[in-house]
């Protein structure tokens, strides 16, 4: 399990991409870019971690599905995944 602070940070830099995507947007296709260096670093959207949702772990993480690659496994052990069937793992 990840640490609360560390899914906190996570939380409040996706609120700060959210708030700024039209503005950053809008400076980047004029050009801007000491406008854009000026908004805060984390606003960035390339400084966002993906993370698994039920855990919070940062690596080994499967896009298609949001999460862990041992989430994964126990989910589809446990026959939560439809079309996924334990093969040799």
């Amino acid at each position: 399990m990840a640490k609360e602070s560390l899914k906190a940070r996570e939380v409040k830099r996706a609120k700060l991409v959210e708030r700024y995507a039209e503005k950053r947007a809008r400076l980047k296709a004029e050009g801007d870019y000491i406008g854009m260096s000026k908004l805060p670093r984390n606003s960035a959207p390339s400084r966002m971690h993906n993370r698994c949702k039920l855990t919070g772990r940062p690596k080994g993480y499967m896009r298609q599905f949001g999460v862990s690659r041992i989430q994964f496994r126990e989910m589809a052990s446990a026959g939560l995944i439809p079309g996924i069937k334990k093969a040799s793992w």
